[in-house]
């Protein structure tokens, strides 16, 4: 028998809301995840303590090398933020003002300057990412979260937070803020995982782009779509196909049923050699051996399911029309 208790929904702070599954952290600690019966947000039961968001963005999280993950999979990354570039650049004016919300080590924005002249943003939480992002001079970077009183009204052409929405702890206020800063006719572009996908339906606390206690909440994207309309915003381009996020997201999520812990190959790759020490050299490079396999099925079968909208991650852009 489940007793549902009563927890705040990190979108709306409604306490209505039902029980859906249970799910399990990096750090052994369990929770539930729960729909609000208002927004219709799924997000954390419990509400993570500041104590487990402080473990959970420690060093390992960001990676404690140079770069985040290892040689050839951080030059993969390189390769899907200069297509993100490209695809928000054809949208931009030369010589707009972008800013990156969570901009990490800063390449995405950088990449922008292959392609023209934009003043470029960042901000990003205090750590390694914030460091890596300060040693690009172009960026005007804020170390933090954003605040209301940090860009004028109507000043920015973009705005970008790529896998970051579902971090937030403040999201409502993030998106009116967002709303206000942003030029009429100025882009917002947001990707995040797909609560809605076959991989969260079938893998449910399993899942790895649940990621608890990092990813605090989510919006099924009809869900989304229809909270940025009444912010005054239309959609003007959706993915849910991802090479960089789906196919991968499939083979750990199968490791997470095979394995006692969560996510084990992912922190490796990360450089956490710390976490799940149980698990050999030998069985790491298994793991590395089974995802190479089966990656290039899993590519193909990430082009099938976008078909149907049913991809684990979304990538909207929408433009600012009131």
């Amino acid at each position: 028998m489940i007793i549902e208790m009563k927890s705040e929904c990190t979108y709306c702070k409604s306490d209505n809301s039902s029980f859906k599954y249970s799910t399990i952290d990096i750090f052994e600690s369990k929770f539930n995840i729960h729909q609000c019966n208002e927004c219709s947000a799924f997000f954390l039961a419990p509400n993570p303590t500041q104590e487990q968001l402080a473990e959970a963005y420690s060093e390992s999280y960001y990676g404690e090398k140079e770069e985040k993950f290892e040689g050839i999979f951080e030059k993969a990354m390189d390769f899907f933020r200069k297509k993100r570039a490209v695809l928000l650049t054809k949208k931009l004016p030369n010589g707009a003002s972008v800013l990156d919300i969570g901009c990490g080590n800063g390449r995405f924005l950088s990449s922008l300057l292959n392609y023209g002249d934009f003043k470029l943003f960042g901000v990003e939480l205090e750590g390694n990412s914030a460091k890596r992002a300060a040693r690009i001079k172009e960026i005007n970077l804020k170390v933090g979260t954003i605040d209301q009183k940090d860009f004028p009204e109507s000043s920015l052409d973009a705005v970008s937070m790529f896998h970051v929405f579902e971090h937030l702890t403040q999201p409502k206020e993030t998106l009116e803020i967002v709303s206000e800063i942003l030029k009429k006719d100025g882009l917002f572009v947001v990707s995040f995982p797909n609560i809605d996908s076959w991989q969260s339906k079938f893998f449910k606390g399993k899942w790895l782009h649940l990621d608890p206690p990092r990813h605090l909440f989510f919006f099924a994207p009809i869900d989304f779509k229809m909270l940025m309309k009444q912010l005054g915003f239309e959609l003007v381009h959706e993915n849910y196909s991802s090479i960089e996020q789906n196919p991968f997201g499939m083979i750990q999520s199968i490791l997470n049923k095979l394995c006692e812990k969560r996510e084990v190959l992912f922190e490796r790759l990360k450089g956490n050699n710390n976490y799940a020490k149980e698990y050999g050299k030998l069985n790491i490079v298994f793991q590395k051996i089974f995802f190479i396999s089966l990656f290039p099925f899993f590519v193909i079968s990430n082009l099938i399911i976008a078909t149907f909208k049913k991809g684990a991650t979304v990538e909207f852009i929408f433009k600012k029309i009131k």
